[in-house]
């Protein structure tokens, strides 16, 4: 399990950095990381945003704000609820999200054995 939490640590700190290199934080990555993962039937919205973050919904505005302003996520209100402002990646946020996302596959390409490990001794332990 200690491998593991290293691993873990060791990841977040790499990811962290190649935000840092494309000149974003890591809060800002993973708003981009939700925003494109989110698999609803309209994009996310600021709320929804807020609740995958685990922030506090003007926080979420707060850094959605940040983001429009560089030009990597666009905002709009909901045609079915004008109170509801949905959110998309523009093409720079595209853009950057794919360049922190293609240097972490890498990485965790190399801690793939540490993961694979703990999920064999998982299985030993007879636990889902």
């Amino acid at each position: 399990m200690g491998d593991f939490r290293r691993a873990m640590r060791e990841f977040f700190a790499f990811s962290d950095a190649g935000a840092q290199a494309q000149e974003i934080t890591s809060q800002q990555h993973q708003a981009l990381l939700a925003i494109r993962s989110h698999d609803g039937e309209d994009p996310i919205s600021i709320g929804e945003l807020a609740a995958s973050l685990m922030i506090k919904n003007h926080s979420a505005v707060g850094l959605i704000a940040r983001l429009v302003e560089r030009g990597l996520v666009s905002r709009r209100p909901s045609p079915d609820d004008r109170r509801r402002v949905l959110l998309t990646l523009e093409p720079e946020g595209v853009r950057i999200l794919d360049a922190i996302c293609e240097r972490n596959l890498t990485q965790l390409q190399q801690t793939r054995s540490i993961l694979v490990g703990l999920v064999e001794t998982l299985d030993r332990l007879g636990r889902p």
